[in-house]
């Protein structure tokens, strides 16, 4: 006899939706959905749960959703439930990861221990092979969801994967001013990072955590704790576009993402603390052009949202911002093991130093 399995979802700013279901030869059976929702007409619940028979437990989130709305659709059209149908508080999609959270295929916040890294001075390479070895031991199930804080010493231009290096960055510049370029493995944009003038931090989570988001919501739903750390040191800030952390000033921080196979999700984000402009419009070429309608031109300005919002030293935003962290999820600490730091250094020494991953867009 097949076992009965519960799941639960709450709708932001809506209801809860709760699944119960079995799984006999791969396949959904006895569904009934509930919940505190409201629905009419009442025959609608009996249409949904009908739906949901039979499925495929592979079957997606958006499939899930679709085949509710089409037998709703259907019922109403066939007359078997009066129309019009009216959820309130959830939806088709809701109902899909509720299905997916009884499956064990969708998960929240609160179902992992996250454990926080002080990985130390690393440098700029080392961190970004380290983001690679992290997540594909996250994927192989050797280690669970991860957050660690980057600490560096030379200054860098951090490239997007796709991104192409002449058009980027000044080559000659960069040599004379000792910036190191490094491409990393999400996309995105460059980044200018100067020791102590930035804030950077990267996420490793499961993609369970972000199952049936798009890339839009992902960016904005793993950011959450961060929009509540910048107001615990006095920012109000908000999401902007995909991936821009923003405040009335303007942008505050830039986000990208790396999914892996095996399901490892790459997520980190740069904060502009304290940062020399003049020295990073001489090292990034598109940085001039996006910054030439702003009057960023002295040799004496600098961008320093967060230092100027805050007023507070790098390290106390980001002690702030931990400590934030630790509030929202349940979170242990720990160090990297020396297999790890092997792997990053030999990583960063094959890959991340070498010219043909740096130029491989040219």
């Amino acid at each position: 006899m097949s076992e009965r399995v519960h799941g639960e979802y709450k709708v932001p700013g809506g209801k809860l939706v709760a699944a119960d279901l079995e799984v006999v030869d791969g396949r959904l059976a006895q569904v009934r959905v509930s919940g505190d929702f409201f629905l009419e007409p009442d025959e609608a619940l009996d249409v949904i749960d009908r739906a949901l028979a039979g499925v495929n437990v592979d079957t997606v989130p958006s499939e899930l959703a679709a085949r509710v709305d089409d037998e709703l659709a259907r019922a109403g059209a066939e007359g078997s439930i009066s129309l019009p149908i009216t959820m309130v508080g959830f939806d088709s999609r809701a109902v899909a990861m509720a299905v997916r959270r009884a499956l064990g295929r969708s998960t929240n916040w609160s179902d992992h221990t996250f454990t926080y890294l002080d990985t130390g001075v690393l440098e700029p390479a080392e961190h970004a092979a380290l983001d690679e070895v992290l997540s594909r031991e996250l994927a192989a199930g050797r280690r669970g969801p991860t957050l660690r804080f980057w600490e560096w010493r030379n200054p860098a231009v951090v490239i997007g994967s796709f991104q192409s290096l002449g058009n980027e960055v000044d080559a000659e510049a960069a040599a004379e001013l000792g910036v190191q370029v490094v491409r990393r493995v999400s996309g995105g944009g460059a980044m200018f990072m100067e020791a102590g003038n930035c804030i950077t931090f990267s996420l490793v989570v499961p993609e369970t955590l972000v199952d049936g988001m798009s890339y839009e919501a992902s960016y904005a739903f793993l950011d959450e704790w961060v929009l509540k750390a910048l107001g615990e040191v006095g920012v109000e800030a908000h999401y902007a576009g995909l991936n821009d952390i923003a405040s009335s000033v303007g942008k505050l921080a830039g986000a990208a993402q790396k999914r892996f196979v095996g399901g490892a999700v790459l997520h980190h984000v740069t904060m502009a603390y304290d940062i020399d402009a003049d020295k990073m419009l001489q090292v990034l070429r598109i940085g001039r052009e996006k910054l030439s309608d702003k009057g960023t031109k002295s040799a004496n300005k600098r961008v320093d949202p967060v230092r100027s919002q805050t007023h507070l030293p790098r390290q106390d935003v980001i002690a702030s911002f931990l400590d934030t962290f630790r509030r929202e999820y349940r979170t242990v600490d720990d160090t990297l093991t020396a297999e790890e730091r092997e792997a990053a250094r030999e990583l960063a020494r094959t890959k991340f130093l070498d010219p043909t991953w740096t130029a491989r867009v040219p």
